[in-house]
């Protein structure tokens, strides 16, 4: 349940607008709603200022619809990611306002909040193949509140390309950079900004990259400061890190 279901219902039952027992069975899947093959964690928007997020890959077609219909009774916006047209036809089926951003292969319901003023969440992206991932972390920042904006296929291989951009890089507010290979781009934007720099490597690669592990090895032992490092291929979790820093730093709730 998020902040503003909460209040209103804590302000009826104030009120006398709504029954206590009625309260009592709005809060029944809370802290947590268990559905035999998933625990959802109702409490999260609550506790950590972002709903759940459904993750697809893995799952069954129903277990992914179950679980979204079963959040949405409790938060207005719900995200699944790692969804490919399967997973979205399904949860459209339930859910007729949801949107799939095809290239991020993420699945919404709801609008985000309103974006806040100020300085963007730059997402740079190596080369083009790279951009499903860092178009996942524009989605998942936009959707949490950031205003993004993105530099694609400014790789190492052509570094005249990025520094084309240098004022969008100065000025930004945090920068996620998305490269495979062997991720030398996240170390670049590092040794040029004074902003956090939050690195994703990607999969990308020819076989000595192994599925991406040696951008990961490259950006985790970088000697640029400010540059934190997510998982291979996890443009997600570098959004939501972003919208955190952004949130935190505006001292805004997002809600």
């Amino acid at each position: 349940m998020d902040i503003r279901k909460t209040h209103q219902l804590l302000a009826g039952v104030k009120s006398g607008k709504i029954p206590v027992a009625d309260a009592m069975l709005a809060l029944k899947g809370m802290p947590y709603e268990d559905i035999g093959f998933a625990k959802l964690d109702t409490h999260r928007h609550l506790r950590c200022g972002f709903p759940e997020v459904v993750f697809c890959q893995g799952k069954t077609l129903r277990q992914i619809t179950v679980i979204f219909e079963k959040l949405s009774a409790h938060t207005d916006r719900v995200m699944a990611t790692k969804a490919d047209p399967a997973h979205y036809r399904a949860i459209r089926k339930i859910m007729k306002n949801a949107v799939y951003h095809e290239e991020a292969r993420i699945v919404t319901l709801g609008k985000p909040p309103k974006r806040r003023s100020g300085s963007p969440i730059l997402i740079v992206s190596a080369g083009t193949s790279d951009i499903p991932v860092a178009e996942e972390a524009a989605v998942t920042a936009e959707y949490f509140g950031g205003k993004t904006e993105k530099v694609f296929d400014a790789g190492v291989a052509g570094i005249h390309r990025l520094f084309k951009h240098k004022h969008r890089l100065d000025a930004a507010e945090v920068i996620v950079v998305v490269a495979g290979m062997e991720g030398a781009l996240a170390s670049i934007v590092g040794g040029l900004v004074d902003v956090p720099v939050i690195g994703v490597p990607t999969s990308v690669g020819y076989g000595s990259s192994f599925k991406g592990l040696a951008a990961l090895l490259a950006m985790l032992n970088t000697c640029a400061p400010g540059v934190c490092v997510m998982n291979i291929d996890n443009g997600f979790g570098a959004g939501y890190f972003a919208a955190m820093l952004i949130r935190r730093r505006s001292k805004n709730s997002f809600v």
